[in-house]
């Protein structure tokens, strides 16, 4: 998922991949005030190719993230420089950063307060597939295709967007790792030879797209997603404006609730089934990196779809409400 996770939340405004929350699964700010709040005591001493740019933009080989990949990640979720504040109410507010003038090549960054929810119900909601089906009504298909170690798998995610836009999917490499009281998940595409691009979907690229999680005391957390995605062409202003002033706070809320009502329903569902903490207990076929590689924007069918026009008929998504059985 877009843990995938790619995100990979879920409900990308299109290319934007942005609301592909699965980001995970499996897998301007303007001024110094906007910044995204520096953990207590925490001080990042980052390698020089972590510096100026996200370190997956240099990959070209496909490779599991090291520590430094993963100091990179969270320090790329810190960064305030170049970032414009687009929603910010009750505890969620949402960034987008363009990359590059008058191209759709963005980031979009949110951060959530999340009170009453331990990090690790957080991250297991992340990591589980079963329930994501449950809560995330954006999701059209995703599993786990194979393992590349005790903390890297790789998966298939494809979700709804919103009308006229076709629907995306994409295949990422994810990979998590715990840190104490937080948490990382983050994902970038690959190629697999068994899941070529499909016919009726528009394959994404996922650059770097995940999630820190920060442990808040026993009983909170705050969260941080952030998505970088090549679109592949053009997007139309509407689509960046309702990714990132509705569709991303909309997913970021609807994933809070599910986190609220995760430990119930996993009670009931095979509750000590945790593969993402207990490695032994996967059941997935190992995947050799040989059989991977880089999934390229440019290597894609080009489709342009900057003349869409939002239609009448998706203004009114489904509630925020939905229920998880």
């Amino acid at each position: 998922g877009l843990t995938r996770g790619f995100a990979p939340l879920s409900l990308a405004a299109s290319r934007i991949e942005a609301w592909t929350q699965r980001p995970c699964l499996s897998r301007s700010r303007s001024t110094a005030a906007d910044a995204l709040p520096l953990p207590s005591g925490l001080s990042l001493q980052l390698p020089p190719r972590l510096v100026a740019t996200s370190p997956t933009l240099e990959r070209q080989a496909v490779q599991v993230p090291d520590d430094r990949d993963f100091s990179g990640f969270r320090a790329e979720c810190e960064a305030a420089a170049g970032w414009s504040l687009t929603y910010s109410r009750a505890g969620l507010a949402v960034w987008v950063q363009l990359l590059e003038p008058d191209k759709s090549l963005h980031r979009i960054k949110c951060q959530m307060e999340c009170k009453d929810v331990a990090a690790e119900t957080l991250y297991d909601v992340l990591h589980d597939i079963e329930y994501r089906k449950k809560w995330d009504t954006n999701v059209i298909e995703t599993f786990d295709i194979g393992k590349l170690t005790v903390n890297a798998d790789v998966g298939y995610y494809a979700w709804k967007c919103p009308k006229p836009l076709k629907n995306r999917d994409v295949i990422t490499l994810r990979s998590w790792l715990p840190m104490g009281t937080d948490y990382i998940i983050m994902n970038y595409s690959v190629k697999h030879p068994k899941y070529p691009p499909r016919k009726d979907m528009v394959r994404a690229v996922s650059i770097l797209t995940g999630y820190w999680i920060q442990g808040k005391g026993a009983t909170n957390c705050a969260l941080t997603y952030l998505a970088q995605v090549d679109p592949k062409g053009s997007l139309p202003k509407w689509v960046v404006n309702k990714s990132s002033q509705f569709l991303a706070p909309k997913a970021m809320k609807k994933m809070y609730k599910a986190c609220l009502k995760y430990p119930d329903w996993k009670q009931k569902h095979n509750p000590h089934f945790k593969p993402w903490l207990f490695p032994e207990q996967s059941t997935l076929p190992a995947v050799a990196l040989s059989e991977l590689s880089i999934q390229h924007a440019d290597s894609l069918e080009h489709i342009d779809e900057s003349a869409l026009s939002e239609t009448k008929d998706d203004r009114g998504e489904a509630s925020d409400e939905d229920s998880v059985n």
